[in-house]
């Protein structure tokens, strides 16, 4: 399901907050206040969210990427870290936290890790993009694993091969479906390596 693309940004001024913007009681537009309620929406929604550096696209780059992702049901946002650290901590993502640093581009969506991972790698690739890490069901990883995830087949695919190379009861296989992407990726490896000893033996 394909969600709405928009920019979460702001005007940026130098110098000291006017007098008028320092005292008591002054409150967020309408429009900002919509703007966080629905990151932190966004954050409470995704198990996977994977932050980047944007400061190597141009307009019209971020155009096409923000086109190429929504294809995939992927949203690609600019965000101010102010407002998404405030709304990770109330969305109960603090994971993603330190990645909040900087310039800083938020990718959500698609139907699982290795599909976000692998899209948003793929559409920035032409540009000079940096992936600073992810924030996934709980944990902060890095870039490394954003990668790994990327090479990584569909949860379709991995299942497939762990059901056609194991004997489990029902509810283990339920519990795999359940199961992180990047740990049916662990499982698939293991079994690989078992079957390797079992050849060299």
């Amino acid at each position: 399901m394909s969600q709405r693309l928009t920019l979460l940004c702001g005007t940026h001024r130098g110098g000291r907050a006017s007098g008028a913007h320092k005292k008591a009681g002054h409150l967020p537009t309408e429009a900002k206040q919509a703007a966080f309620a629905e990151l932190v929406e966004l954050f409470k929604g995704a198990d996977t969210a994977i932050v980047s550096d944007h400061r190597g696209l141009s307009v019209a780059d971020l155009l096409k990427v923000r086109r190429e992702l929504r294809a995939q049901d992927i949203q690609f946002r600019i965000i101010k870290n102010r407002l998404a650290k405030i709304a990770a901590e109330q969305a109960g993502r603090s994971e993603l936290i330190p990645l909040l640093i900087g310039p800083t581009a938020i990718a959500i969506g698609a139907e699982d890790e290795s599909s976000l991972a692998k899209g948003l790698l793929d559409a920035t690739k032409p540009f000079d993009v940096e992936i600073r890490g992810a924030g996934m069901n709980g944990e902060t990883v890095d870039a490394a694993i954003v990668k790994a995830l990327a090479a990584l087949p569909s949860r379709e695919a991995l299942l497939a091969q762990l059901a056609g190379g194991m004997a489990s009861p029902l509810s283990t296989m339920a519990s795999l479906f359940a199961a992180p992407l990047r740990n049916l990726g662990y499982g698939l490896t293991q079994l690989q390596e078992q079957r390797e000893a079992a050849e060299a033996a």
